[in-house]
Parts: structure tokens; C-alpha cells; sequence
């Protein structure tokens, strides 16, 4: 994202509102954004019926997992770029195409290895879909007040799908087969593709620069190690194999580093970190995402497997909070105009604060009604800060360098989500295996099972004499529940941390 001075010296073009075939032109963007938020989530119900039909190992199934994000996230820089040379609208065809193609062929994978290919391929395709979703409503939307709103349209599509996959989820395992969740993306895409020529102008970088293959390798060999070696520690705990990929992440990303900043026209203008309204909105993103994300990850659970909801059942208790994510989203629109960022951006994430204290207040013990409005007040801080902060990302790069821009916030994401899952699941999983208490007359195998997780617990407990199987079950959610108040605890700290840090960064944006 060079910032040289040609591309300073060219003339500002004014502001054009949008009319009705831009906001057209935004639903059609919103529909993979939609999709990527599903997939992230509707795969879990899938992994039991993957499982019985394709038996692959415990590495197998962990490969399933993590071959997407880990592919993703190496390539969301890389793509952006992409996407500024040869057009964005181009590069997100080429993306829906092959998203779609690859979901079909990991619907009928006959084996456990062509489905972590499909998976690692999926990855690749869908870093070609988010940034030029985001960067594209930079070009469409050249008016700050509707380009606010439109940014703010584009997240609740992120918090939409996250909310609606495990409903989708349920669904579709429930009346089909396990590839059915993989299908999604054909009804979904192929509207797409017959509407994005007729309603979006293409857009890209004039002066794009050589393609540099080198920062292209850098940049996949810092993120996928890092989100491997995070993963590894997280499932494995601390191991020679997790803290190398980390070192050989961060080594790579310094080189990355110093290569943008001694090229005439980098992949990735570090310069751009230097703008507190940039590098501030870009830590409050992957700060917020983590604590949703993690948030998520202990409440499925709960209501799971603690309060005994059916996946169906859990999404629905979810459901406020989604609607509640998506009005803030809108609604601090007009609010953005007058008010600092500085201002909105730290109230929005300390509300987000109080929804992890009411868990952590009522021990991890909660009903379902305390994590509905735990979770609104979680969905109200983080739709606010997050519409704001993906605005401020955007309008803090040069147009022309939009994708690479997007590019980052995706990256936020991406490392927030694959966060929140390593760091507060692990402390998760870690208070989990400390705290319960196994009967005796396990097996060697159901010790170690119900030892690791509650969902290990709950699937030996249903193996065992009903009042052995009641006792191990009543340890394991006191247990699991013990653990989600000491990870709200750690939420409430993430979230003060994020608006201190908006606090200050942010202290200097106008309204």
C-alpha cells in the first residue's frame, strides 16, 4: 500500500452519493461474506457424521479443521494485492467460481485426504473473496457518511452468518448428509456471479508496481505458521513442534517487514501502521474478534452440553444478541458523524466488558437467559466499536490501494478468530482438566477421554451405569463451569484492554 508521491499529487475526486444500483451492488457483496461467516461455524455440527462416514484419525480430523484458516489466513495480504493489480471485481469472480467449484468436490470427498485438500483449497479461494468484498465498497461508496453505513451493513453480514451457522448447521445434518454443509456455497454464489458484472464497476491500483514473489512467500510463511504453532499449543500444549512454527511465523513476518520497507513499491506499505487511526483500528478488530469468538466457544458448549439445548435450540438463544450486533452496527452511524472515535469506539467495548462480567459474575453456572443477555451486550459494544474501526481502516488508506487495506482488517479477523479459540480455549480447557474429579471404574481409554474435554465426558458418561454416568457428568460440567468464569474474567480484561488502546490511539480522529 505505497503511498508515493505520485499517487499523493493525484487530484482528490469528490464524493458521489450512492444510488439505488450501489446499494444493490452491496447485497449482492454481502452474500460471500455471508457465506465465509457460515463456514466458520456450521462446520462443527458436521465433524460427528464426518467422522462415522470417513473415520480419519485424531491428526485427520484436526487437519479438516485447520486446513482452511491456515491457508486463508497465509494469503488474505497477498490476495489484497492481487486484487489492486488486476481488478478487484475480477479477482472475486475468479474466487466464486472456484469456492464454488472446490465446495462441491469437498461435498463428495470419498476420503479423509481429498477433504483436507478441499478444505486447503477452499482457503485458497476464499482469500481471493473477502478483501475485495471490503475494498469494493471503498470504490462504490465514495461518500463517508453512506460508506460508514454500508462498512456497517458489510460486518453484521460477519456476525449474521457466525450467529445463523450452528441453526444452518443443525438443519442440514438433521434431514442430510454431512456434505450438504459444503453445498451452501452454490445456491449462494451463483447469484453472485450472474449479478456482480451487471451491478459493480471494476476498480483496482493504476500503478500496482512488479509482482513481488518473494513478500508473496513471506507473507504465507509468517501467518501459517503462526496460526499452526497457536493451534498446536492450544490442542497439544507446550511442544518443540508448536513453538518452532511460531519462530520460523514471526521470523518470516520480520523479513516481510523489512522487505516492504526498503521496496520503491511494496506489497504492503508498513508506513501505514505509523497512522494511530490505522494501527488502532486494526488492534481493536482482532481484539474484539478474539473475545467473540471465545465467547462463543465456551457458550456453545454450555448450552450444549451443560444446559442440554439442541444445537438448534443454542443458536436461537444466540439470536437477540445477532440481532442486537447488527442494529448497533447501524444505528452508530449517524453517532460516528458527530461523536470522536476515540469516544464511541471505548464505550461500545467497555458495554462488550459488561456482558463477559455477568458470565464471570455468575460463577460460569448461568442459565440460558443470563449468557442471551450476556450475549446482547456483547453483540451491542463489539457491532458499534467494529463498524467504526473497519471505517477507519479504510479511510486511512489511499483509495487506490483499497484491497491490500481490506486485506489487513480481513487478517484481524482471521488471527482474532483463530485467538480467541487457542488462547481463551486453552486456559478453557486447561481449568477444565485441573478441576475435574474422574470416578472410579473408567477405563484407560474413557479416563483419558472424559479427562480432556466435557464433550469427551458427556460421550463416556452415555457408555457408563446411569448413576456412575451421572456422577462423572455433574464433576465435568462443575468443572467446565468453573472454567468459563475464569475466561470471562480474562474477556472483561481483553475488552478494558481494547478500549484503553482505542482510548489512546484514537484519541486525535475527528468524528
Amino acid at each position: 500500500m505505497s503511498i508515493s508521491p505520485s499517487t499523493q499529487s493525484q487530484p482528490v475526486v469528490a464524493s458521489v452519493r450512492a444510488g439505488a444500483r450501489e446499494w444493490l451492488a452491496l447485497a449482492v457483496l454481502m452474500l460471500p461474506v455471508l457465506l465465509v461467516s457460515i463456514d466458520n461455524t456450521v462446520l462443527s455440527f458436521a465433524l460427528p457424521a464426518i467422522s462415522q462416514a470417513l473415520e480419519p484419525s485424531g491428526t485427520g480430523m484436526l487437519w479438516i479443521i485447520d486446513a482452511y484458516p491456515l491457508v486463508l489466513a497465509g494469503l488474505l495480504v497477498s490476495m489484497g494485492s492481487l486484487g489492486d493489480r488486476i481488478g478487484r471485481r475480477k479477482l472475486l469472480l475468479i474466487g466464486a467460481v472456484g469456492f464454488s467449484a472446490v465446495s462441491i468436490a469437498a461435498a463428495f470427498a470419498p476420503t479423509t485426504e481429498l477433504l483436507i485438500l478441499s478444505r486447503a483449497v477452499l482457503g485458497f479461494f476464499g482469500a481471493m473473496l473477502m478483501p475485495s468484498t471490503l475494498s469494493l465498497l471503498r470504490s462504490t461508496f465514495t461518500d463517508r457518511d453512506q460508506r460508514r453505513l454500508a462498512i456497517a451493513i458489510w460486518a453484521s453480514g460477519f456476525a449474521a452468518g457466525s450467529a445463523l451457522g450452528p441453526i444452518v448447521g443443525g438443519l442440514l445434518i438433521e434431514h442430510f448428509w454431512w456434505g450438504s454443509v459444503f453445498l451452501l456455497a452454490v445456491p449462494v454464489l451463483v447469484p453472485m456471479l450472474v449479478l456482480t458484472p451487471l451491478l459493480i464497476r471494476e476498480s483496482k491500483d493504476p500503478n500496482p508496481g512488479p509482482i513481488d514473489v518473494v513478500s508473496i512467500v513471506l507473507s504465507l510463511a509468517a501467518m501459517a505458521p503462526v496460526v499452526y504453532g497457536i493451534k498446536t499449543l492450544a490442542s497439544e500444549g507446550f511442544t518443540l513442534v508448536g513453538v518452532l512454527a511460531i519462530v520460523v511465523g514471526v521470523t518470516a513476518g520480520v523479513l516481510f517487514v523489512r522487505r516492504q520497507l526498503r521496496r520503491p513499491v511494496p506489497m504492503l506499505d508498513m508506513r501505514l501502521f505509523r497512522r494511530a487511526s490505522f494501527s488502532g483500528a486494526v488492534l481493536v478488530n482482532l481484539l474484539s474478534v478474539v473475545s467473540l469468538v471465545g465467547f462463543l466457544f465456551f457458550v456453545s458448549q454450555h448450552l450444549q452440553l451443560v444446559l442440554g439445548l439442541s444445537p438448534i435450540g443454542s443458536g436461537l438463544v444466540l439470536l437477540p444478541g445477532l440481532a442486537t450486533m447488527i442494529v448497533a452496527g447501524l444505528v452508530v452511524v449517524p453517532i460516528a458523524r458527530r461523536v470522536r472515535p476515540s469516544i464511541v469506539i471505548p464505550i461500545g467495548l467497555l458495554i462488550s466488558a459488561s456482558g463477559y462480567g455477568l458470565v464471570s459474575l455468575s460463577g460460569g453456572d448461568a442459565p440460558a437467559s443470563v449468557l442471551m443477555i450476556a450475549f446482547v451486550l456483547l453483540g451491542l459494544g463489539i457491532g458499534a466499536a467494529e463498524t467504526v474501526s473497519n471505517e477507519l481502516i479504510l479511510s486511512s488508506a489511499p483509495a487506490d490501494k483499497a484491497g491490500a487495506a481490506s486485506a489487513v482488517s480481513e487478517t484481524a479477523y482471521e488471527l482474532g478468530a483463530v485467538l480467541g479459540t487457542a488462547t481463551l480455549g486453552t486456559i478453557l480447557t486447561a481449568s477444565y482438566r485441573s478441576a475435574v474429579v474422574l470416578p472410579d471404574g473408567l477405563s484407560a481409554a474413557q479416563a483419558h477421554a472424559a479427562g480432556e474435554t466435557i464433550g469427551g465426558a458427556t460421550t463416556v458418561a452415555g457408555q457408563l451405569p446411569d448413576a456412575l454416568g451421572e456422577q462423572l457428568l455433574e464433576s465435568a460440567r462443575h468443572a467446565f463451569d468453573s472454567g468459563v468464569a475464569l475466561t470471562a474474567g480474562i474477556g472483561v480484561a481483553l475488552m478494558v484492554c481494547a478500549a484503553v488502546l482505542a482510548l489512546i490511539s484514537l484519541r486525535k480522529v475527528r468524528g
